[in-house]
């Protein structure tokens, strides 16, 4: 019986050998900077002051989620394109072990990630903006950066738990998307915009404001505290893992 510790020694390894892994993390890191170089020159060039969180925020949801999603996905999707998932039920034929162990990669990993494009946002926001950047006070910056950081995390795991249920890559990625922008539109929609601020891609960019602080991405208040935020994508996170589990167990691979 594989320990969980080899399990996670095997995932780390096999998640840092693939191309693929670094390839989405450098694009996540240049996407986000040259965002942030966008972001900062437009408010130098409007002339008045600006806030480089927004820039983070906003560079985060319209750019470097997107590489985080591919990442996240490929984790679990590749190893059934290429059949290696066989190798790896043989190896840790626990099946719950095999998603746990993959999760266990994935939350440093993207937590790590999610900070450091926050702290690189703000900085070169910041340096482009000039001295139209606005003064932020240090506890609002360190709620962006751990914000981000859930953020990012939390919704790695919701690809692997859908990607797990899946199978496809494709299919997994535009299941993810739909849910974090189709879905809450659709909703909104139909009249219950109460429910928006729940789903997965709102609660997390909420999840780096302060209640009541207008939401840069989608120009509402934030109508809870920034822990009901994570709270929300961490019980999507967790339903997704749950149905992959489950259906990870039941199928043949």
């Amino acid at each position: 019986m594989t320990k969980p510790g080899d399990a996670i020694a095997s995932e780390w390894t096999k998640f840092w050998s693939v191309r693929a892994t670094w390839w989405s993390l450098a694009a996540a890191a240049v996407l986000m900077a040259a965002y942030s170089v966008m972001g900062g020159w437009a408010i130098a060039r409007a002339g008045e002051t600006g806030s480089v969180r927004s820039i983070a925020i906003n560079g985060a949801f319209y750019m470097a989620q997107f590489p985080v999603i591919a990442v996240a996905t490929l984790f679990v999707t590749s190893e059934y394109a290429s059949g290696s998932i066989r190798s790896s039920l043989l190896w840790v034929p626990v099946r719950n072990r095999l998603l746990l162990a993959k999760s266990a990669v994935l939350l440093p990993v993207l937590s790590v990630l999610g900070a450091a494009l926050a702290g690189l946002a703000m900085v070169v926001g910041g340096f482009v903006a000039g001295d139209h950047a606005s003064r932020i006070p240090a506890g609002e910056v360190v709620l962006t950066i751990a914000g981000m950081a859930a953020y990012f995390a939390l919704l790695g795991l919701l690809c692997l738990g859908i990607g797990t249920a899946l199978r496809s890559t494709a299919g997994a990625i535009v299941s993810v998307i739909v849910l974090l922008l189709m879905v809450p539109m659709l909703v909104g929609a139909l009249g219950a915009d109460a429910l928006i601020d729940y789903f997965p891609g709102f609660a997390g960019i909420n999840g780096m404001l302060p209640k009541g602080e207008l939401n840069p991405v989608f120009h509402t208040p934030t109508v809870y505290a920034p822990w009901i935020g994570m709270l929300s994508c961490a019980a999507w996170s967790v339903g997704a893992l749950a149905a992959g589990s489950v259906l990870l167990r039941k199928r043949d691979a």
